[in-house]
């Protein structure tokens, strides 16, 4: 029988009440530190060659809070505040990276409470893969090692790497708090290596505004309008990231073209507080889009927006002609365990509103003269991109009945998941072809329109998430996103 090694973890503060916001991540900043480099340093020893006689275990820090009275909240806030008297917690990982988060949430909470936060070490063990993760450091495979990993370290867990609390499952922690956050801190850890995996792009570069597409000639616009900006000192805008952590400041620096591309890949003009907006280019299909957002979405960007192409499926729609999604017909089956198709995705007044206003800006037409270029209803989401070659009676009916007036692959997902995990979301479509009149998206057809609308659909979603950061967040997170029983943090 195996020998159970004798347990070792880091001397830590003890749990500590603050009434400052700053203080307060100060320490889990500390916290965290000491748990990662306790981890990091026994790591290294055991995989240098020296057999390990101890199991090394750290734990991730964590806010408590707990408030015996009901207290009296501005009712226009959709966060920031607990619904009612009770004990509640999260625990907290990459207090480095989600510093200003944690600032600002922790700061609501104390201003519209009243009532300290306790920060603390949390009972839930850190995966070895975690906290070895920023210190450029891998784990070997599984049996290559003289030693089973997880008899010296803890490993990532599933019981804590869940969706539970957005899905609205009526989780709460194994000591009975309920969450002050959408996320526990291992599921925050796993998406931040799907992360780097999928876009080739470190987290630290992610912005808080997220433009969505599936045509590559949207990056290469973006990387054409994110040059004008480094080469304008006025535009507030102060670095470009490139696919690779290829980082700019710059406009006339040359990025080579990396070696392999990624399945996603993703682009950031960066701006100072993380003001500036990332474009990621999701491909075509409804898995690469709740993939996407599955794992930016613990982020906590204050917006994303899908920029891409569609079928129009109106005669009095032409190529070029924009859609607005005001909403959604799924039938892209991917969210269907997490978010049933029977629960509406509404629009959200503050993302239409921007959007409109960015059409109106970039093509100059108002009022009743917008309608001649951009149609507002429903947009209909697919799994199945070759849905013309199958019987057609069927799923015209259904488009017809739900009044859809455009059709794509990925738009509904990327609202739906939006919707699930609490970031505001919003659809401007380009018809790129008509399918149900006989103009198919082939290379000939779509030449000229690729030419002369895909800078133009760019600049308007650039400017539409310009108009949104200028607005105080509290405006932008709609409190139509809200459950009854919500998180305090966003």
């Amino acid at each position: 029988m195996t020998k159970t090694l004798p347990l070792l973890t880091p001397d830590v503060p003890a749990p500590q009440t603050f009434m400052d916001a700053k203080a307060a991540v100060a320490r889990l900043l500390e916290i965290y530190r000491i748990s990662t480099d306790f981890l990091c340093g026994h790591f290294a020893e055991a995989v240098s060659g020296t057999t390990p006689s101890q199991k090394y275990r750290a734990f991730y820090p964590e806010i408590r809070f707990a408030t015996e009275v009901h207290s009296k909240i501005d009712s226009r806030l959709s966060f920031g505040h607990v619904a009612e008297p009770g004990n509640y917690s999260t625990t907290v990982t990459r207090p480095d990276l989600f510093a200003n988060y944690l600032e600002f949430q922790i700061g609501l909470l104390l201003k519209n409470h009243g009532v300290p936060v306790t920060i603390g070490a949390s009972q839930t063990e850190m995966p070895v893969h975690f906290a070895v993760a920023n210190a450029n450091m891998t784990v070997p495979q599984d049996g290559s090692m003289d030693f089973a990993l997880r008899d010296v370290f803890d490993v990532p867990d599933l019981a804590t790497t869940h969706d539970n609390i957005v899905n609205g499952s009526g989780y709460h922690y194994p000591d009975g708090s309920a969450p002050l956050a959408p996320f526990t801190a291992q599921r925050v850890d796993y998406s931040l290596a799907r992360l780097q995996h999928y876009t080739a792009t470190a987290a630290e570069h992610f912005q808080n505004h997220i433009l969505f597409t599936n045509y590559q000639f949207y990056v290469e616009e973006f990387e054409s309008y994110a040059r004008e900006m480094l080469a304008d000192p006025d535009s507030g805008y102060t670095s470009f990231v490139s696919t690779g952590n290829v980082e700019i400041t710059d406009a006339d620096t040359v990025i080579a073209p990396p070696t392999k591309m990624p399945q996603m890949p993703t682009y950031h003009l960066k701006r100072e507080g993380g003001a500036g907006i990332t474009l990621v280019n999701i491909g075509v299909g409804p898995s690469n889009a709740k993939t996407a957002t599955d794992h930016i979405a613990v982020l906590r960007p204050h917006a994303w927006l899908m920029v891409g192409h569609c079928a129009g499926l109106r005669n009095s729609q032409s190529l070029g002609d924009f859609v607005l999604a005001h909403a959604y017909l799924r039938e892209d089956h991917v969210l269907d365990d997490d978010l049933p198709v029977w629960v509406p995705i509404p629009a959200l007044a503050e993302i239409q509103i921007a959007l409109e206003t960015a059409v109106a800006d970039v093509t100059k037409l108002e009022g009743y003269e917008l309608k001649k270029i951009m149609r507002t209803g429903t947009v209909a989401t697919i799994d199945n991109r070759n849905w013309e070659l199958r019987e057609h009676s069927g799923p015209v009916q259904r488009l017809s009945q739900s009044r859809a007036i455009g059709l794509d692959m990925e738009s509904a997902t990327i609202a739906a998941n939006g919707f699930r995990f609490r970031v505001p979301y919003g659809t401007l479509l380009c018809v790129s072809d008509k399918p149900l009149h006989g103009e198919l998206k082939l290379p000939g057809m779509a030449s000229d329109f690729y030419k002369t609308q895909v800078s133009r659909h760019l600049m308007i979603g650039i400017r539409a998430m310009e108009g949104l950061r200028d607005m105080p967040l509290e405006r932008i997170h709609s409190r139509k996103l809200r459950s009854f029983e919500e998180t305090a943090f966003l």
